[in-house]
């Protein structure tokens, strides 16, 4: 009996980058969709299939010559690239998504800037619809609208409110169990109620865009928070008598820190330092927006205009940074380049880390039989060469 054929794709010769380590020479057999087994060596010739013993598998053998493959990268903070925002609605986030696809993003959280609620709320419930559709749509991210005026970036400051218990229902409804992150201010009236109402539906708080004092941030994560959005930016700094939320999150063991590496946001030392001490708390993130691989001039953020320069968005009035232009690929060859971690740190900065900051990733993030064949695949100076979604090849 001939069984239905089935495609599988084996890559050999690589040096695989996951969970913290680096495998020489290692293979990977990709069938169905799945990671179907994985090896060193020259073991791949025994798990290339013939045509015999009933079976009519075909199975395409790829020599990558000492590339190096990585699980898809993970950003749980990116609102858009190639001139489209998440925020405009569904099919402009499915080409945002593509963008990054080709840089090596294979799972994403669309964030959406502050807008009043109802706003946030209808775009948070078609992003459920897109959840549900698209594996590679991990959920969403509401930046506000429950921030700090005096830290707001670029978030309309008259679109700022405090988190009453009517707003985070109605958020938390539309929803439909698909928002992983809210990032509020937990200084503001009523953000103690909040952020215990937010985690009791499962929904993983951020702290930022705040004037949070150490001790408010401590408080914070006392009551459940779990996130420290883009870290140093959008919160007050690093004091010696009055060390903020940094250093609240550093001195925390189950808080992941947000970075966005583009040598703008933070200095390469000082992001080496953040590494340092909590090297598997740190989540590498681009913080993208619409103007991601696009060319400098004049693009909006949620309702306010942005000016890019030499690839640096700032809002047209004021001058504060607007997000970023990086995809993902440039954040790990920048992690590794200007920050100086080993490749290995920087994509479990960029997968695993950012998956367990909003408990996803049972299925994807690694490299191991039985998850998703989500994989990158860097040259030797970690540009992507090629780019697999379940197991097929994408870029």
């Amino acid at each position: 009996m001939i069984r239905d054929r089935t495609e599988r794709i084996l890559l050999h010769s690589a040096h695989l980058v996951t969970d913290g380590q680096v495998t020489r020479d290692g293979w990977l057999l990709l069938r169905d969709g799945l990671i179907e087994d994985m090896g060193t060596g020259e073991s791949w010739r025994s798990r290339v299939t013939t045509a015999q013993a009933g079976v009519n598998d075909q199975t395409e053998v790829v020599d990558l010559k000492g590339a190096w493959v990585a699980p898809g990268f993970v950003d749980i903070h990116c609102h858009g690239a190639g001139g489209f925002a998440f925020d405009d609605g569904p099919d402009a986030a499915l080409k945002a998504l593509d963008v990054h696809r080709q840089h090596g993003t294979t799972s994403s959280v669309l964030s959406f800037v502050t807008d009043t609620v109802p706003a946030m709320a209808e775009r948070l419930a078609w992003a459920a619809h897109l959840t549900e559709e698209h594996p590679a749509v991990l959920g969403s991210h509401a930046e506000g609208p429950f921030l700090d005026p005096g830290h707001r970036g670029a978030h309309d400051e008259k679109l700022l409110v405090n988190p009453t218990t009517e707003a985070t229902v109605e958020l938390i409804e539309a929803a439909r169990g698909t928002l992983r992150q809210i990032t509020l201010a937990p200084e503001r009236d009523g953000a103690a109620r909040a952020i215990t109402d937010l985690c009791a539906a499962g929904i993983t708080v951020a702290v930022g865009h705040t004037d949070a004092t150490y001790e408010d941030a401590r408080q914070a994560f006392d009551a459940g928070a779990r996130i420290l959005t883009h870290a140093f930016n959008g919160m007050n700094a690093i004091h010696h008598r009055a060390p903020g939320p940094v250093v609240a999150a550093l001195a925390r063991e189950d808080i992941t820190l947000e970075l966005i590496c583009d040598g703008v946001h933070v200095h390469p030392q000082v992001m080496a330092m953040i590494f340092g001490s909590a090297r598997e708390r740190t989540a590498l993130i681009t913080d993208a927006m619409s103007a991601t691989c696009m060319h400098d001039g004049d693009y909006t953020l949620g309702s306010l205009p942005v000016t890019v320069t030499d690839g640096v968005a700032r809002l047209a009035g004021g001058g504060s940074i607007a997000g970023s232009t990086l995809t993902m690929d440039k954040v790990v060859k920048r992690a590794v380049e200007e920050v100086g971690l080993p490749l290995e740190q920087a994509v479990y900065a960029a997968t695993q880390a950012p998956l367990r900051a909003i408990n996803a990733g049972e299925d994807r993030g690694r490299l191991a039989p039985g998850l998703r064949a989500d994989l990158v695949v860097l040259t030797k100076d970690l540009n992507v060469e090629s780019v697999y979604v379940a197991g097929k090849k994408a870029t």
